[in-house]
């Protein structure tokens, strides 16, 4: 008699719906501020009627010219101004890791264009394998 007993008690049951309702809240924080990550700083870019660049599996290097001629790279440095030569050094110490990692450059429209292309030769230098240019739809 006591074995029936073992068999028929009810399992302890767990309530999965409060659970499904956080994921679902943090999928869609999660989905809303994922755009605002990209780092970079604020420069007025150029106006061209651009292809999209395909869409990378990685987080692009960014290499940000302002106005001044200032330079400036997203690697986690907020708002520090960077030699050119030192850009390079770590651009170059990037793409030793992982070879493909794609680089871009927003340049400011008030930067001369030949110190936008000194920073692009610059990153090819570094190792880039191709280096992009930031613009916006008219």
């Amino acid at each position: 008699m006591a074995r029936d007993r073992k068999k028929h008690r009810p399992m302890a049951e767990i309530n999965v719906v409060p659970y499904i309702d956080v994921m679902l809240v943090l999928l869609i924080i999660f989905m809303v501020t994922a755009p605002m990550l990209m780092q970079g700083v604020k420069v007025d870019l150029p106006e061209a009627n651009a292809d999209p660049v395909e869409n990378q599996d990685s987080e692009p290097l960014i290499v940000s010219v302002d106005a001044s001629g200032k330079l400036y790279l997203n690697l986690g440095q907020e708002k520090q101004v960077l030699s050119l030569a030192t850009i390079r050094d770590r651009v170059s110490a990037v793409i030793r890791r992982s070879p493909k990692k794609p680089v871009l450059v927003w340049g400011d429209r008030a930067v001369p264009y030949g110190e936008v292309v000194a920073v692009m030769v610059a990153l090819q230098e570094a190792g880039a394998p191709s280096v992009g240019l930031v613009t916006e739809n008219p």
